[in-house]
């Protein structure tokens, strides 16, 4: 079943970035029961059971959330939310130059987070 969240995720992100960021480094990767796109290293997306999520910002959450019907990401249903993550609507995944703009905002702000401090 990951397998095809995998699959899915590499032609979502191929049709999204395709060109478009050649000095950041994006794999897909098995993640849990899904997949995830990693940006230099760090986890920017993912294709789970429970959707399509992305990690941004504070007010492009906020726009999301508010106006376009996504939904706080939560793995479980009783589990915690991932507070900088959104699961976009699927109607969302079908428009790309729109998804392509989402996309572009969440790897520039995983690009800009610094990375975890090694102690």
């Amino acid at each position: 079943m990951a397998k095809a969240y995998l699959d899915q995720l590499t032609v979502l992100l191929k049709q999204t970035t395709s060109g478009r960021f050649k000095n950041i480094k994006l794999e897909c990767r098995h993640f849990f029961s899904g997949a995830a796109v990693y940006v230099n290293a760090k986890v920017c997306m993912s294709l789970t059971p429970v959707g399509f999520a992305m990690k941004l910002p504070e007010k492009s959450r906020n726009i999301l959330l508010n106006a376009h019907g996504a939904k706080p990401l939560r793995y479980f249903p009783n589990g915690q939310i991932k507070k900088e993550y959104v699961v976009l609507p699927t109607l969302m995944l079908e428009d790309m130059k729109t998804l392509r703009d989402w996309v572009k905002t969440s790897i520039e702000y995983v690009v800009s987070q610094p990375g975890p401090v090694r102690k």
